[in-house]
């Protein structure tokens, strides 16, 4: 594996609970502290900020996995203490705070989750065990979700007196609709691997000691087709919702016309 990242970077983003490892256009990113099944904190999400800002131009797929039984039982809660974590600022910190100080915190919170739907890549998560509230959020923050047969989605925020805020919201009312996006928050029940497929939330249920593989099958057939054309394709879907049909068409043409001078060298 060959790769510019310094291994002081590396060394960082493990103690922070992830992993990155790349294998020529495929980057694979691995929650890796199982023993806290993979808890979330700030140092984690600059961990996964940072990773996004260093991945090689040459990357097309990421796939996003999570050693242990669980992908992310979601934030720490030692963030709502009054001791918090060490070295970082805790909610209550960040409550007493001004309005754009607390913006600001947020939204670099919520970079940990925002590149994996850029348009030059395609992000896969496979998803097992718990995948609650911040973990939840981390699997929507993907294009595509496989899943094990023991997954659990859920939204605990609300439970908390709290909303979902890392970017979680837009993507999972996109994909199972304003009531049933409404319903999962509000009551913070757990969503199973069969109504995750039937919903749309997740493109296919595995096994659990199959998902790695699954996931790894997929990231292949993403990068079986030419790179352009994958990207002009991810463009069109991604904004078929904000357009009318005749506007879609006006953008299929002309995304076509782009590809057909592409392959003729024109």
């Amino acid at each position: 594996m060959t790769t510019h990242i310094p291994d002081a970077d590396r060394t960082a983003w493990e103690q922070a609970g992830v992993r990155l490892d790349l294998d020529g256009e495929l980057a694979v990113v691995t929650l890796c502290d199982p023993k806290r099944r993979n808890a979330q904190t700030p140092a984690m999400w600059r961990a996964l900020a940072a990773i996004g800002r260093a991945l090689p131009g040459t990357v097309r797929v990421a796939l996003l996995q999570a050693e242990g039984s669980s992908f992310s039982a979601g934030l720490d809660r030692a963030m709502f203490t009054p001791e918090g974590i060490p070295g970082e600022t805790g909610f209550l910190q960040l409550a007493a705070s001004t309005d754009a100080e607390l913006d600001e915190a947020i939204a670099s919170y919520q970079e940990a989750f925002t590149w994996w739907r850029r348009a030059d890549l395609v992000s896969v998560a496979a998803v097992q065990g718990h995948a609650v509230g911040a973990g939840f959020q981390l699997a929507l923050a993907c294009d595509l979700r496989v899943v094990a047969e023991d997954v659990q989605f859920a939204m605990k925020e609300t439970s908390l007196g709290l909303v979902p805020d890392l970017t979680g919201t837009k993507p999972l009312t996109d994909l199972v609709g304003y009531a049933r996006a409404l319903e999962i928050c509000a009551t913070g029940r757990r969503v199973g691997a069969e109504e995750a497929v039937a919903t749309g939330l997740a493109n296919v249920a595995v096994p659990a000691d199959e998902l790695a593989a699954a996931a790894r099958d997929l990231a292949a057939a993403l990068l079986s087709a030419p790179r352009s054309a994958v990207i002009e394709t991810k463009a069109l879907l991604q904004g078929a919702g904000g357009r009318s049909y005749d506007q879609q068409r006006a953008a299929e043409r002309q995304a076509q016309a782009r590809r057909l001078r592409d392959l003729a060298g024109m």
